[in-house]
C-alpha cells in the first residue's frame, strides 16, 4: 500500500483519538488501547469503579466511529434471549410461522454493562458472539453486522450478587483494561462538562469500512522472528507445570496463559506498530501489551493473594527478566 494512504489512514484514526478526547476528559492510555483493540477485531473488558465513564467511552466511541451502538444493561433475572433474540410465532394466512426477532446484540458495538451481574448461562450467550461474529438460535445461525466488538465493564469493589466470568469467557476479551480514578486537573474539567451541563458537539471521523480496511493492513505487518520468540517465551513463562517455568511462576501462578494470549499480544502489538507510523513490531511493542493481554489470562494461587500479589506484578517482572 502507499505510503500516503497509510498516512492518511493514520492521521483518521488519531483524529478519532482527539475527538473522543472532548467528551472523555483524561483516560488517554484507556482511549488508545480501546483504540488497539477496535483496530485488532478483539472485545475489551473495562474494569473499574462506578462513575469512572466506562459507559460513556464506549457511547463515545460509536459516535465518532460512526458505529451502531447497543446497550445491555446485565442483571440476575436478564435472560440468554433477551441478549440474542428469539423466534417468535407469528400468524399468517391462518398458519404459524416462525420469525426470528434479533437482540441487542446484533450491533457494531455492544456494551455489555456489569457483565458480571448477570448468570453464567446468561454470560454464555456472548460466547459465539464474541467468537464467531455469529448468533444460533434453534438450528439456524444469522451473522452479526460488521465490525462487530463487545465491549464490557465490571466493578472491582463490589462482589455481592455477582457471578465471576468464567476463564472460557475471560480469554475472549482481547484485552482487560484497568480504568482508573481522574487526577486533579482532570476531575475539574470533568466538573466544567458534566455539573455545568456544557455540551460536547462531536464529529464522526471514521466509518465501519474504512476500519475495516485498516485491519487488512494491521494484519499484514511483519513481526521478526526474535520478536516473535519473545512474545512466546513471555506466554510459556506463564506455565507453571512446565520444568523450564521461572520460580516465580511456580510459587504464584496455579494456570498459565492459552494460546489466544500469544494471538493477542500479536494482534495488538502490530496495532500499536500501525498507529505509531511503523511497518514492524518492537521488542517495546511487546512489552506494551503485555499487561492487557495477558492480566485477566493467568490465574494466581492462594499464596499470590494470601501475599497481595498481583497478575500485573508478575507479568512485569517476567518481562523483565526475559528481556534481561
Amino acid at each position: 500500500m502507499e505510503e500516503k494512504k497509510l498516512k492518511e489512514m493514520i492521521e483518521k484514526v488519531n483524529a478519532c483519538e482527539e475527538e473522543i478526547g472532548k467528551a472523555i476528559i483524561g483516560q488517554k492510555d484507556i482511549i488508545h488501547q480501546v483504540m488497539m483493540a477496535i483496530l485488532s477485531d478483539g472485545n475489551v473488558l473495562l474494569e473499574g469503579v462506578p462513575g469512572l465513564g466506562k459507559t460513556q467511552l464506549v457511547k463515545t466511541f460509536a459516535k465518532v466511529m460512526d458505529m451502531q451502538f447497543s446497550r445491555i444493561q446485565f442483571t440476575p433475572d436478564l435472560m440468554p434471549a433477551d441478549v440474542t433474540g428469539t423466534n417468535l410465532i407469528i400468524k399468517e394466512n391462518e398458519k404459524n410461522t416462525f420469525q426470528f426477532e434479533s437482540g441487542p446484540v446484533f450491533a457494531n458495538l455492544v456494551l455489555a454493562d456489569e457483565i458480571n451481574r448477570a448468570t453464567p448461562k446468561t454470560q454464555s450467550a456472548l460466547l459465539e458472539a464474541m467468537q464467531e461474529k455469529t448468533v444460533t438460535v434453534g438450528k439456524k445461525t444469522y451473522p452479526l453486522p460488521q465490525p462487530f466488538m463487545v465491549l464490557a465493564t465490571q466493578n472491582p469493589i463490589e462482589n455481592e450478587g455477582t457471578y465471576p466470568l468464567p476463564e472460557a469467557q475471560l480469554d475472549r476479551f482481547l484485552m482487560k483494561l484497568l480504568v482508573e480514578f481522574p487526577n486533579l486537573e482532570e476531575l475539574k474539567r470533568i466538573m466544567d462538562i458534566t455539573v455545568s451541563n456544557q455540551k460536547v458537539d462531536l464529529e464522526t471521523k471514521i466509518n465501519g469500512e474504512e476500519i475495516m480496511e485498516i485491519r487488512k493492513v494491521i494484519r499484514d505487518i511483519p513481526i521478526a522472528e526474535p520478536v516473535q520468540e519473545y512474545a512466546l517465551k513471555l506466554v510459556i513463562c506463564t506455565h507453571p507445570e512446565l520444568e523450564s517455568a521461572p520460580d516465580l511462576t511456580k510459587k504464584y501462578i496455579a494456570t498459565g496463559a492459552s494460546p489466544r494470549a500469544a494471538q493477542a499480544i500479536y494482534t495488538v502489538a502490530r496495532a500499536k506498530a500501525f498507529l505509531e507510523g511503523r511497518y514492524n513490531v518492537s521488542f517495546q511493542d511487546i512489552n506494551y501489551v503485555a499487561l492487557p493481554a495477558l492480566r485477566h489470562r493467568i490465574c494466581l494461587n492462594f499464596d499470590a493473594m494470601s501475599e497481595g500479589i498481583t497478575a500485573d506484578e508478575i507479568i512485569k517482572k517476567l518481562a523483565s527478566d526475559l528481556a534481561s
